[in-house]
């Protein structure tokens, strides 16, 4: 596998030129005190370094040895806990965290493009970190005082990493099915008594303890997720001087053995009358752990943006040096055996699919990361703007960036040939650790539900308008004439995308099914004209700054015409699905399949 190499240049690009995040921070009290420019480009860089140097290296024998697994005791491939040390001595487990307890503070949008890094370098190293913060997020959000001094900062430090757990072998996705048990105890604490399955990070030994946010029903709850509780388990007890007490009956029964991230512990949890501690109300526990889940779920999206880069990375790298066959418009390099594969039109097709997309879609999820930001540091109109803007766009994150993944880690499979098949280009890895993010943390079905039927659908629409109205306003005022080739068809996106919803919501008062047979194809309608948006963004920007660097800036023109030429048409067939309505899917028999 080519060596990672941080895509640094691009970032800076977005954050400072397309988004100019830094003339936002100051609008943002809370957050402008302690995030600038000059610290942002500093973490960036050194995000980078122990990215490219510290946690990519182990990727590769971390994928083919994996975790192992002894009565209860996993340990975790060579070199992982050496990097999980040499990580969170540089402060990176603390790096988005509450400042109030040892955390530093920092948005989303450099923390999501720290993610990127990790995804790109290792995907299986960046789920126990990413497990920790998503985690401390909610205890931030929602526990008392007492847990937050309790745990907050030994979080912050990477001396304790967390677990969510949720699933169990009968209840996925419908988590009020839920059997674990949470029985109150004189002293306020509960035992907790169940099985959670498919526990990311749930036992491992890069840590001394581990923090599990468990979901729970207490024994007069009512049925359904109203009854939903979540607690705060730790793996051992934690004493008043903060010191670790007694093992806590929270034990792994067994990992699972999979297609990919074989790096990543994926656990059975069984708690035996472990003692937990509620996290916000009785009965709220779904609302609680939903912000760990949002935010996990743009995290994966940002697993499948960083294993797209990686394999982009590397496809170009084996393209421009593969040697086969000659361009069809003549001989490129007569001098040698044959041209480099990079004369090919469908090997530029895939190189570009995979070029396009992935700058799209960093451009993209920084967009929604600084509506985060505006969400979470912000107030009054701008705030409310903000989060309905991310709730809209969560889904979306979280499927389009994955479905993208894994599109482009086979393309860049594809693009190696038979090498790509095999373990020594270490291509065929990328695809199957990306597989799986089109699954966990609620699969890309599920996702694309919620986006048209809780957030569109339930709203009317006026969800969707409110960001189509920032589009509008953009289109609006963006009139010069060398712009027209992207923001014309972004116009005509934007129109397609109000009038397919329209449609939508009109065929539902008569037939419910429209909203399944057609989620799918609308989230990935959404996922091409947000992406063609932010593309007229970048665009505007590197016509304006050619002079200054024009090779950086004349790729980034060339790709957005790739993007509007070739991938946003992709909008007209998911149209066309959408329009012939639920009867293909839904009037053959079962019997029939």
């Amino acid at each position: 596998m080519a060596d990672y190499h941080a895509p640094l240049k691009d970032m800076n690009y977005l954050l400072w030129d397309v988004f100019s995040v830094d003339k936002t921070w100051p609008e943002l009290p809370k957050l402008a005190e302690h995030v600038d420019q000059e610290t942002s480009q500093a973490i960036l860089s050194e995000c980078a370094k122990i990215a490219e140097q510290v946690i990519a290296p182990i990727s590769r024998e971390g994928d083919e040895v994996g975790v192992s697994f002894d009565n209860g005791t996993v340990t975790t491939a060579p070199g992982y806990k050496e990097a999980f040390k040499t990580y969170a001595e540089g402060g990176w487990t603390s790096l988005g965290g509450d400042i109030e307890y040892g955390g530093m503070g920092m948005p989303k949008t450099i923390t999501s493009l720290h993610e990127e890094m990790l995804c790109s370098a290792d995907i299986s190293f960046s789920l126990y970190p990413g497990l920790t913060a998503g985690a401390a997020l909610s205890l931030a959000k929602h526990a008392s005082d007492e847990l937050k001094e309790r745990y907050l900062t030994r979080l912050y430090q990477g001396d304790w990493t967390a677990s969510m757990c949720l699933t169990e072998a009968h209840a996925g996705t419908d988590l009020g099915m839920i059997r674990t048990k949470a029985e109150p105890q004189e002293d306020g604490s509960y035992k907790i008594t169940g099985n959670k399955i498919f526990i990311t990070a749930g036992e491992h030994d890069l840590a001394e303890n581990i923090i599990h946010l468990v979901l729970a029903k207490l024994p007069d709850a009512p049925a359904g997720p109203k009854g939903i509780s979540l607690f705060v388990v730790p793996k051992y007890k934690v004493n008043d001087d903060e010191t670790l007490g007694d093992f806590n009956n929270v034990s792994c029964g067994s990992i699972e053995h999979k297609m990919g991230i074989h790096a990543s512990a994926t656990c059975v949890m069984n708690f035996d009358g472990a003692t937990g501690y509620l996290v916000g109300e009785v009965n709220k526990g779904l609302a609680c752990m939903f912000t760990m889940m949002n935010f996990e779920r743009i995290g994966v999206g940002i697993q499948g943006l960083g294993a797209s880069v990686r394999s982009y990375q590397n496809a170009l790298e084996y393209a421009k040096d593969r040697l086969q066959s000659r361009s069809l418009s003549g001989a490129k390099t007569p001098d040698q055996a044959a041209d480099s594969i990079m004369v090919h039109g469908d090997v530029r097709r895939m190189l570009l699919n995979m070029k396009a997309l992935n700058e799209g879609s960093r451009a993209l999820s920084l967009y929604i990361a600084n509506q985060l930001d505006i969400a979470t540091f912000g107030d009054g109109e701008q705030q409310k703007t903000a989060e309905g803007i991310a709730a809209l766009m969560t889904p979306v994150a979280k499927a389009f960036f994955t479905d993208i993944g894994f599109e482009n880690t086979v393309a860049g499979q594809q693009v190696f040939g038979g090498h790509g098949y095999v373990r020594e280009w270490g291509q065929e890895q990328l695809v199957r650790d990306t597989r799986i993010a089109q699954i966990y943390e609620g699969t890309n079905g599920i996702q694309a539900m919620d986006l048209l039927a809780r957030k569109v659908a339930s709203s009317k629409g006026q969800l969707l308008a409110g960001f189509l109205t920032e589009i509008k306003h953009y289109i609006d005022n963006t009139t010069k004439d060398n712009m027209a080739e992207f923001v014309k068809p972004l116009a005509a996106a934007v129109t397609e995308l109000e009038q397919i919803t329209q449609f939508i919501l009109t065929q539902a008062q008569q037939d419910s099914e429209i909203l399944g047979t057609s989620a799918n194809d609308y989230l990935h309608i959404v996922g091409y004209t947000s992406m063609a948006y932010v593309w007229c963004k970048m665009a505007e920007v590197s016509m304006k700054n050619e002079a200054e660097d024009p090779e950086f800036h004349q790729s980034k023109l060339y790709t957005a015409k790739y993007f509007f030429a070739r991938l946003l048409p992709r909008n007209a067939s998911l149209i066309a699905a959408i329009k012939s309505g639920s009867a293909p899917m839904f009037d053959i028999p079962d019997a029939l399949f």
